[in-house]
């Protein structure tokens, strides 16, 4: 079998972004019913969550894995659904932390399951990063929010908990509605700074087709950091990597930093390097794609690394995707866009 050369100046799409990010959902199954990823009037009792034979395995994510490094990917982060539902996670992290190329291994988290002792686990495995989604301080807005019952206290206990385990530094990942949860930014901000932990304000996306978005949910990017502003100057900071979907500030007093993710109204589909993998291993080249590619048949019927390498390569390099752009444009889009539960956010 001819051996596989890594890609060492990246693999490119139609408009010249380079493959450097992997996001690998774990579960399509969570313990919240968020309204902007599975509200319950849809993913209710009854919902046909996907049986646990139609998951990737922990060999076939760390082969794909492998050969996405090959193409460049040198960053991954883990997703679901909530992550932490699915079994002994900290095998996956361990067999992943071994794939030449890869340096920096994530998790995205409600915290619900993430007590100190899982905390350690993951940082021994080989778990670098964790963020940790908090909507509200206020247990009123943030029961709203997750619509199970889940008190804020209970996520900050588990923020607490990544930073003493050293997954640092832990960013915190807060979802802005407007009329909902907008009164929270400014108490968000100031529980955090000083924290050694990083707020990062997300405007309300139109991820999937079941949470009702529409454009008057959504608070700009442009509001969120006057609203900081007023409180706590800031000041912009340079991005860390290519790619990086997060606009930096700091504050001037010295309070840290915050970070703003306006996909909607400062869309950044231009730097993205980023391929997303769901649990039954579809492979999308969007947050908001309609359209996968089956990277589990290519597996269960027996493709070589080389067959996948071109396979993978071939689609990434006929990658055209601008959602957000199109979105700004006001250009019509009603394609059915695959579900935030499934592909991870």
């Amino acid at each position: 079998m001819k051996a596989i050369s890594p890609n060492l100046e990246g693999s490119k799409d139609i408009r010249g972004r380079l493959l450097r990010d992997l996001r690998i959902s774990v579960t399509d199954r969570c313990n919240f019913r968020c309204r902007y990823c599975m509200p319950r009037e849809v993913f209710g009792e009854d919902y046909a969550f996907l049986p646990h034979e139609a998951l990737l395995t922990f060999e076939e994510i760390t082969r794909l894995a492998r050969v996405f490094a090959r193409l460049g990917v040198h960053k991954l982060r883990l997703t679901g659904g909530e992550p932490l539902l699915r079994r002994d996670l900290e095998t996956l992290v361990q067999m992943l932390r071994g794939i030449p190329g890869i340096d920096d291994i994530a998790m995205t988290t409600n915290g619900s399951l993430l007590t100190e002792q899982r905390a350690k686990s993951l940082q021994k495995a080989g778990l670098t990063r964790i963020s940790v989604s908090l909507d509200a301080l206020n247990d009123d807005i943030f029961m709203t929010m997750n619509d199970v019952h889940f008190p804020a206290s209970r996520v900050l206990t588990a923020i607490s908990a990544a930073q003493a385990a050293g997954l640092t530094p832990v960013k915190v990942n807060m979802v802005v509605k407007r009329g909902i949860n907008d009164s929270q930014v400014v108490p968000m901000a100031e529980h955090f700074r000083h924290s050694g932990q990083i707020l990062r304000f997300i405007e309300y996306m139109d991820v999937g087709n079941s949470n009702g978005w529409c454009m008057d949910d959504v608070l700009p990017a442009e509001e969120i950091l006057s609203t900081v502003h007023r409180q706590w100057p800031l000041q912009p900071l340079f991005p860390r990597t290519p790619g990086e979907v997060a606009t930096r500030y700091a504050y001037v007093d010295g309070g840290g930093e915050i970070g703003v993710i306006a996909s909607v109204t400062r869309p950044f589909c231009a730097g993205c390097t980023r391929a997303r993998l769901t649990c039954e291993g579809q492979l999308y080249t969007c947050l908001f794609g309609n359209q996968g590619h089956n990277l589990r048949e290519c597996l269960r019927r027996g493709d070589s690394d080389e067959q996948l390498y071109e396979f993978i390569a071939q689609i990434w390099g006929n990658r055209a995707d601008r959602y957000s752009e199109l979105r700004l444009a006001h250009t019509p889009n009603s394609q059915t866009k695959i579900e935030m539960s499934r592909i991870g956010g």
